[in-house]
């Protein structure tokens, strides 16, 4: 049976929360299941980081040298954006593996991470790493203090909004990086602004992060490399040594990856919290697995299409998630909470959540039409 037609099935027929004690006695089988698999393997990040990088920046490269027939894209310009988007994309999402990641066990990947991709795209490991975990804490997830939830469910406006201004992404980290960054550097009073206001990569505005010593420190000299770095492509372009269109294809690139995260992250959860801290289960049920077809990795990148999976054991390393979802589906019942997490896919929940916001009364199951 297909991994679309498995989650058609389950989330068709049961929706509810399962009872306490039955759900305590499904968690402990659910532990035992996946025990062995929270080790993460050195060689799969790396393989896959560089392999991802170097045809990611392949493909930019290229858009960036091929004749246009027009003022702007050719067709074959167009073609190699769309592999950049993809790759370079999936190379990003390792940020959220590093933000779970014990440095110790992929000792300088954050590092190499950050120079093949955080810092030329804008996006430093530090925005994320720090920021992340209040997602998971029992106390904070789905509350004002998570950082990376809104109650989309109580507004299909908001959900729309937000999922548009995605694609000004790229304007807020410019003028974040390249033009507040420098005066951050010169007024250490700024700098602090900067890492409690604008240092986050969250959907939650209200977010205030703390600015401790050490964080400072980090902000401060990876902006620095980050900024020098950019000056410097910025003087090569000037000096015409690289195509100044090579501007205009980072923001096409940044502004589509933009876009096609903020619609995997609105399809990650019900947001249906109430704004109160929700139980283990409770979490669980408010997040969404898609395991869906081969495509859907295009989509949801490095396990994160096992988004309630990932919920309910943040420690199994995202080469091992897709081996722990089949032992779980295969074990569990139908009834079981977890397999209540499962979408047959992203348009399904993404227009649930849609129709939640208009207010909307859903029949029982969470992805029917």
């Amino acid at each position: 049976m297909s991994q679309t037609r498995l989650a058609e099935e389950i989330t068709a027929s049961v929706s509810n929360p399962v009872p306490e004690d039955v759900f305590t006695a499904e968690d402990r089988q659910t532990r035992t299941l996946v025990r062995d698999l929270h080790q993460p393997k050195p060689i799969v990040y790396w393989i896959d980081l560089l392999a991802t990088s170097a045809v990611g920046w392949a493909a930019f490269v290229t858009a960036c040298r091929l004749p246009s027939f027009s003022p702007v894209f050719s067709p074959a310009m167009l073609a190699s954006v769309a592999i950049a988007v993809v790759a370079l994309y999936r190379g990003l999402c390792f940020i959220h593996e590093i933000s779970h990641l014990n440095p110790r066990a992929v000792p300088h990947f954050e590092t190499v991470w950050n120079i093949l991709l955080g810092y030329p795209l804008l996006m430093p490991s530090f925005v994320y790493c720090g920021v992340h975990q209040s997602h998971h804490k029992l106390s904070t997830y789905g509350t004002k203090q998570d950082p990376e939830y809104m109650p989309f469910a109580q507004s299909s406006r908001m959900t729309v909004v937000f999922a548009l201004e995605s694609f000004f992404i790229p304007v807020a980290l410019l003028v974040r990086f390249l033009l507040l960054s420098p005066a951050g550097l010169i007024f250490p009073a700024f700098q602090k602004w900067l890492v409690v206001h604008a240092s986050s990569l969250t959907m939650n505005i209200a977010y205030r992060r703390e600015a401790t010593s050490s964080l400072l420190r980090t902000v401060r000299w990876q902006s620095a490399v980050l900024w020098l770095m950019w000056m410097a492509t910025i003087a090569l372009a000037v000096a015409r040594i690289v195509p100044l269109r090579i501007f205009a294809v980072w923001f096409a690139v940044s502004a589509l990856i933009s876009f096609v995260n903020t619609l995997r992250t609105l399809g990650a959860h019900a947001y249906e919290s109430s704004g109160e801290p929700l139980d283990r289960q409770g979490q669980l049920m408010d997040s969404i697995d898609t395991p869906g077809a081969p495509w859907t990795e295009f989509w949801a990148p490095v396990g994160l299409r096992y988004h309630a999976l990932h919920h309910y054991f943040p420690g199994i390393p995202y080469h091992n998630l897709r081996k722990a979802h089949r032992r779980l589906v295969s074990e569990l019942p139908p009834s079981s909470a977890y397999r209540q997490a499962l979408s047959p896919g992203l348009w399904r929940s993404l227009g649930q959540l849609y129709r939640r916001g208009l207010g909307r009364k859903l029949p029982q199951g969470r992805t029917q039409d």
